[in-house]
């Protein structure tokens, strides 16, 4: 990733400190990424301050005096780029040449580095410090620029700092404290445009330059040498524009009004206020770069910054002959091939200390100074590749603060959000899938030994016919009856003779009924009394049970058919049309009741609700869990299904033929005494699919299923399915967006505030799951929306509120 990251000193020095001193830290894409997205960044900003360090100034003084001394001292040897000294006060006798030893500089140097990291490291500034380290990665790559007015604080050797050795993508750039953007021409072309202006070569070799230059790829170098003014000025203006301006020559600062001065030939010297028009020119044409490969360069750098150049390297102080050339071939060299602008300028830096045997304090020297409304380019982008370069905007976007009101504020406005959302069954089908989802991830349970499953496959069908005769189903009620079953339940429609012709069978059927009071027929209401079917002739009224299983269609407008919900008895309407099927409890309930009843456990009401022994079991209301506006007439049980580990093996399950032929090798007769057996046909020729959280299950297993959780509710304590009051709902989505606005609050990286939303949000799910598994349902997706949600809201009113700003 690449950062930006500009240190204001404002207005202090080191002799009085400086009072405030601001860190803003700028997420940068890539070019490429801004050139899709109009605001694709990030601001983070701290404040502190640093105390004034006297002894940091006078070490960097006795410093800059002793490099002095040691170039004058080599002059003849290096080829200083410089024509005079920049330090007029520094007065040199011969004799004072020898006073002094490359140990003693070096000393300086150390000590100097030693400093620079003692005053960085104080207190006041320390909270700076440590949240840029929060912040910043070793792998990202960042520009580091220095705001500040100060000449003396612009001298420093700022990559000294430990912070550069900890980050070795790091490079340091100066900056002055007021700065703008300009617009620039676009110019299209397959060559990066490079002007070189070849000033007075006296004493230095320049020729090595040009080679350099000339061996760039994709740059199409324009060279002017010793030119005199007029020349360079009408070079400048070319409307064809210039994307790289190369000097390299003599040049030097004066200390009295800190101006550079470049010697273009022998006769001339010019400083920046003699090129201004020229430049802005040349700037409004495509200028991106300025290199200036001579000594003392901190001069011209000034007067440029405040034409708003984007990038410039210059060098600080005197540099010999090699040093400027090396440099130069390692920064092209990395530039050209693809490096960023900082990151080649820190190597080609690094490279120079292997010269610093003989060129003492060489890897010093490059500096860049950067317009910080400016993105650094690469080299493709200089042809004017993707399109025209962008500028920050800065100072950074208004933005509002974020305090323990707003994130209250918003907490509320989310929770509000919600609970509206919920009350009009927005998010009704999202909750209900998630209820699915939590059913299945729950651990898996063992077959109900209460049960037997009496199913009629494809073979019996084929061989006792369909539907199935009355004396076949007479038969086998017979020999069920033997082995002393709790109750059994007959989930087959037989409100007509089966054949039709034969009555006696018929009667025989209903005969076998109305002895054993432990069986249940079944009837259907269906969707009107039309339509009702009528339980078999004759059954007792306790005997009978209606079998309709209700989907969630209705209450998901037609796009989810789950059953996941069962009416255990209904209240008759008195207003209604007679119904053939008059039954008030479901065949579920039946089965349950009777086998309770052998057991002695007594089933009662308890206010508007079923007590079966000690348990009360909750009724499903309007508004129940996941449920809002739910059609609720009737008691209504939320099906806790068995989660074994295949759904429709429930219990033991047997065919008609292993009964009726008495097979003992796949029917054990002990698998009826008190059990609750429950016939039908599970011949999947005979259509009766019925949708679930498990998949796709005939109504013989879901009826299973229901029974198999009221008696294991009393018999096992299994817990039934619960859920919260709507209060206590609100209060739980409340806790999660108040949890996800303190993360946005607090979490100031986007991929560290993804990061933590996203542990919360597992951490919501485990809780909820954990829950689960007891049986409470508790808002899942209303509490991830409440999570995430506050980032969006804050996004969204910093937009609005940035929007109103400008």
């Amino acid at each position: 990733m690449s950062q930006l990251v500009i240190l204001n000193l404002g207005k202090g020095n080191l002799h009085s400190g400086f009072p405030f001193v601001t860190v803003q830290l700028f997420y940068e894409n890539s070019l490429d990424e801004h050139l899709q997205e109009e605001n694709n960044s990030q601001w983070r900003q701290f404040q502190g301050n640093l105390p004034a360090s006297p002894i940091l100034l006078d070490l960097y003084c006795r410093w800059q005096l002793l490099y002095e001394l040691i170039y004058e001292s080599r002059y003849i040897n290096v080829g200083l780029r410089q024509s005079q000294p920049s330090n007029e006060d520094i007065k040199i006798d011969d004799a004072d040449v020898t006073h002094f030893s490359d140990i003693d500089f070096y000393k300086v140097c150390h000590e100097l580095q030693k400093q620079i990291d003692i005053w960085l490291d104080a207190e006041e500034f320390r909270h700076i410090d440590r949240q840029l380290r929060m912040q910043l990665s070793s792998d990202d790559e960042i520009r580091f620029i220095i705001q500040s007015e100060d000449i003396l604080l612009r001298k420093l050797p700022w990559h000294l700092w430990r912070f550069f050795s900890d980050y070795p993508k790091a490079e340091v750039g100066l900056s002055s404290i007021e700065f703008e953007t300009k617009t620039q021409v676009k110019n299209y072309t397959r060559q990066v445009k490079i002007l070189a202006v070849l000033g007075d070569s006296k004493g230095i070799d320049i020729d090595t330059d040009r080679k350099i230059l000339e061996s760039l790829p994709s740059a199409k170098t324009v060279f002017i040498v010793e030119p005199k003014h007029s020349e360079l000025d009408t070079l400048l203006w070319d409307n064809q524009g210039w994307n790289i301006l190369y000097f390299a020559g003599h040049s030097y600062s004066s200390k009295e009004n800190n101006t550079g001065y470049i010697h273009i030939n022998k006769n001339e010297y010019l400083n920046i206020n003699h090129l201004t028009n020229a430049l802005k020119k040349a700037l409004k044409n495509g200028l991106q770069i300025a290199i200036f490969n001579s000594c003392d360069g901190l001069g011209l750098a000034q007067k440029l910054d405040d034409l708003h150049i984007p990038q410039i390297i210059v060098m600080r102080e005197r540099v010999p002959d090699k040093v400027a050339q090396e440099f130069l071939k390692h920064f092209l060299i990395n530039f050209a091939e693809g490096q960023s602008f900082y990151l080649s300028v820190r190597q080609a830096r690094e490279k120079l200390q292997g010269l610093e045997s003989e060129f003492p304090a060489a890897s010093w020297l490059p500096v860049i100074c950067q317009n910080p409304a400016e993105i650094s380019p690469l080299w493709e982008n200089l042809k004017g590749k993707n399109q025209e370069l962008k500028k920050y905007i800065l100072p950074k976007p208004h933005k509002i603060k974020i305090n323990y009101k707003i994130i209250s504020i918003v907490s509320f406005l989310v929770t509000s959000l919600i609970a509206i959302s919920r009350y009009f069954g927005i998010l009704q089908s999202w909750e209900l899938k998630a209820f699915d989802h939590l059913m299945q991830m729950r651990s898996p349970e063992s077959e109900d030994s209460r049960l037997l499953i009496v199913g009629a496959d494809e073979k019996d069908i084929r061989t006792y016919g369909y539907p199935l005769p009355d004396a076949v189903i007479t038969r086998l009620l017979n020999k069920l009856q033997q082995y002393q079953p709790a109750a059994i339940g007959l989930n087959i429609v037989r409100d007509s003779p089966v054949p039709i012709n034969d009555i006696t069978s018929h009667q025989a059927l209903i005969n076998h009924f109305q002895k054993n009071h432990n069986l249940m027929a079944v009837c259907a209401l269906n969707d009107s009394p039309e339509q009702s079917i009528a339980p078999l002739s004759q059954s007792p009224e306790n005997q009978v049970g209606f079998v309709d299983l209700y989907d969630d269609l209705q209450q998901t407008n037609n796009q989810d058919q789950t059953v996941r919900r069962y009416l255990l008895s209904r209240s008759e309407n008195p207003i209604s049309e007679a119904s053939s099927c008059t039954a008030k409890y479901s065949f579920g309930w039946q089965l349950a009741y009777q086998y309770l009843n052998t057991k002695k456990i007594p089933v009662a009401t308890f206010k508007d609700d079923w007590k079966f022994g000690a348990f009360v079991i909750k009724r499903l209301e309007k508004s129940s869990g996941g449920y809002q506006n739910l059609d609720a007439q009737g008691n209504q049980l939320l099906i806790n299904y068995r989660h074994t580990l295949d759904p429709i093996h429930i219990a033991q399950q047997v065919t008609l033929r292993d009964i009726l032929n008495a097979d003992r090798d796949r029917f054990n007769p002990a698998w009826v005494r008190n059990r609750v057996v429950l016939i039908g046909v599970v011949a999947p020729s005979v259509k009766d699919p019925h949708q679930t959280p498990y998949g796709e299950m005939r109504s013989l297993y879901i009826h299973a299923h229901v029974v198999s959780q009221l008696l294991s509710t009393v018999e096992d304590h299994r817990p039934l399915l619960w859920w919260l009051p709507k209060w206590s709902e609100t209060l739980w989505i409340f806790c999660w967006s108040l949890t996800g606005s303190i993360v946005v609050w607090r979490v100031k990286i986007s991929l560290h505030r993804g990061l933590a939303l996203g542990i919360c949000s597992a951490i919501l799910y485990g809780i909820c799951w954990s829950i689960f598994s007891l049986g409470g349902w508790i808002p899942v997706i209303p509490g991830i929306i409440a999570l995430v949600a506050p980032w969006g809201v804050i996004w969204l009113g910093n937009a609005v509120y940035n929007k109103q700003q400008t």
